[in-house]
């Protein structure tokens, strides 16, 4: 369907008479004459998304990356971020860690108001999963941030999707609408964006950046969303992050980290390890594990271990953050009968990265009683078991190999907790010690 623009210039904001006059006109236009399909329009949710793609914008502005600004971060905007990494001495990895992106920011603050325009195409917006689309009639309302220096408003394009045709000749649409504008353009626009929801639906917040609680645009969306749904894996910091999303559960709000879910094989395999009745006693001779994950964002490793805490009854009493090639983390914990319990998170750097930064790439639990049969492997099939059994005592482990999830993309998980939007009890319990521990570091 056709995707007019509607734009009003400075200092007016785009209305929401304006945006609900051009869908109108779209669904008119669609049925004029009773030849076309009849459409089904949103019945399912809303979901709003903050769309920031701050990584390709900053690449665009610095030469870097030519192609669409889209959020997906595919072959080009990997080359693109190897190129600025050579470009600036930094690890070549095609990824964006904390030092990598605090560089680009530097760079890009230092050029002149004239060099910061770029002309790359900024397709937000319109790239939902086709799955997603195709089986739910939804409203997609899109917020992009733009690097404009001056405050034109905020500009509004419409359109709607109809992938799917039934045999019954209705069409299953998905209404889209792209909001755009400076950061402090789109604070204006929560009253707006409440509007356009519609509110007999489930409504839902995909917050594509660091929660910020300061920020006025956060609040708002925070306060008219179902459940907001957020990816610790694009955290540079996420020690602080999931502060705040402890915050934000232990304010009433219902929230989903889609890395949460990641963790699924893991939490599995490693439940199954013990699930042997020779086995389950041995829980209780669990005193030393250690922690393997991709370098670059130890939120996954965190959540893990919050879970596993948790249901262990392992109490934190101690954090170090010692650093050093492996970024090494040391957490004591005291267990429900008293048993003092080490754990090692280490950063390891693989050649072979996944989908996302900060992936689990292997987990040994042991114990200091050398007669408990609980000495457990688990590793990934690309990073292997090596570095695990290397620890010694590995005759007399069990050891499986973790199958990831054959999708770890945020746009399939996406799809899979709109689904199940209702609050995910073991998700803040895992969470909420892992705070706990996080506590201990400040």
């Amino acid at each position: 369907m056709v995707t007019p623009l509607v734009a009003l210039q400075k200092p007016k904001d785009i209305s929401l008479d304006e945006i609900e006059a051009e869908l109108r006109d779209i669904w008119r236009t669609q049925s004029d004459g009773g030849v076309a399909p009849v459409a089904t329009r949103a019945t399912t949710f809303s979901v709003v998304i903050y769309e920031p793609e701050e990584i390709q914008q900053l690449l665009a502005a610095l030469g870097f990356y030519k192609g669409s600004i889209d959020g997906r971060h595919g072959e080009d905007t990997k080359a693109a971020i190897s190129q600025a990494q050579l470009g600036y001495d930094l690890r070549v990895t095609g990824r964006v860690d904390s030092h990598t992106l605090e560089r680009l920011r530097q760079e890009y603050r230092a050029l002149t108001p004239a060099q910061r325009r770029f002309s790359n195409p900024d397709i937000r917006g319109f790239n939902l999963s086709e799955s997603l689309a195709a089986q739910n009639p939804c409203r997609v309302i899109t917020l992009c941030p733009t690097f404009d220096s001056d405050d034109e408003g905020v500009t509004a394009q419409v359109s709607a999707y109809c992938p799917v045709q039934k045999s019954n000749s209705n069409l299953v649409c998905c209404e889209y609408i792209t909001l755009r504008g400076t950061k402090r353009a789109l604070d204006r626009v929560g009253d707006l964006v409440n509007s356009l929801i519609i509110q007999e639906l489930p409504k839902f917040v995909w917050w594509k950046a660091t929660p910020n609680p300061e920020q006025v645009l956060f609040q708002s969306m925070s306060e008219i969303s179902s459940c907001i749904i957020l990816d610790s894996s694009y955290y540079g910091d996420p020690e602080s992050e999931l502060h705040k999303i402890q915050a934000l559960v232990d304010g009433g709000g219902k929230i989903a980290d889609l890395n949460w879910y990641r963790l699924a094989p893991w939490q599995e395999l490693s439940a199954a390890a013990f699930d042997p009745p020779e086995r389950r006693m041995a829980l209780l001779e669990l005193d030393r594990m250690e922690i393997d994950y991709e370098k670059g964002n130890p939120a996954q490793a965190l959540l893990y271990l919050g879970w596993i805490a948790g249901r262990l009854e392992w109490r934190p009493v101690s954090y170090q953050h010692e650093g050093g090639d492996y970024d090494l983390r040391r957490i004591t914990f005291t267990g429900s009968d008293g048993r003092e319990v080490e754990v090692e998170l280490a950063a390891v750097p693989v050649a072979d990265w996944g989908e996302v930064l900060g992936d689990l790439t292997g987990l040994r639990l042991s114990s200091t009683n050398l007669e408990a049969n609980c000495c457990t492997i688990l590793c990934s099939e690309t990073a292997g078991c090596m570095r695990m059994e290397s620890g010694g005592g590995a005759q007399s482990c069990y050891i499986q190999e973790v199958t990831a999830l054959s999708d770890q993309s945020a746009d399939l998980l996406l799809e899979q907790q709109l689904q199940r939007w209702g609050e995910d009890v073991l998700f803040e319990d895992s969470l909420a010690v892992a705070a706990e521990i996080l506590k201990l570091l400040q």
